[in-house]
């Protein structure tokens, strides 16, 4: 599906979590993304919450999609855990991989947080929307769209078919 041109990317927010989907916990970091997002002068389209594993997940991103999303953030599920499948369900997705997105916001996290190093999240795209792997903790989230927001908009330009 193609987009129409011009105008402020349209962001869909993913939180996947096991526990914010079964209503045990509440979801503070699809807010903190919305929030970044908003500041930095994008269009939040919707947020959902999914649980953990492959099906929600590339479920959730095919949605996404379909509905014309330019830029799909999945929140959470990319740790080393047995749950943790974010990654593996994105890479069903996407038709071309962006590891240089995933590698800046892993060397940012680890100024901070060692732990960062763990974290498998993915960045690509299919057709002109991109798709972006963040973990899951509101801290991380914020700290990665320090790194990535400024990207967004010439990599939308890029995909809507922009020069170089």
């Amino acid at each position: 599906m193609s987009h129409a041109h011009g105008g402020a990317a349209r962001v869909v927010v993913v939180t996947v979590s096991d526990r914010c989907a079964a209503g045990e916990r509440v979801d503070e970091s699809g807010p903190a993304a919305a929030d970044a997002v908003r500041a930095a002068g994008l269009v939040v389209r919707s947020s959902t919450v999914v649980p953990d594993g492959v099906v929600p997940v590339r479920d959730a991103l095919r949605d996404a999609i379909a509905a014309g999303a330019d830029v799909i953030l999945t929140l959470g599920g990319t740790g080393v855990g047995p749950r943790d499948r974010t990654p593996e369900a994105t890479r069903e997705v996407i038709e071309m991989e962006l590891p240089g997105i995933a590698e800046a916001i892993r060397a940012n996290g680890r100024r901070t947080t060692p732990t960062a190093a763990l974290s498998r999240g993915v960045a690509g795209c299919f057709g002109d929307t991109l798709v972006v792997n963040l973990p899951g903790s509101p801290a991380a989230v914020r700290e990665a769209l320090e790194v990535l927001l400024p990207l967004v908009p010439h990599v939308v330009d890029q995909l809507r078919g922009g020069d170089h």
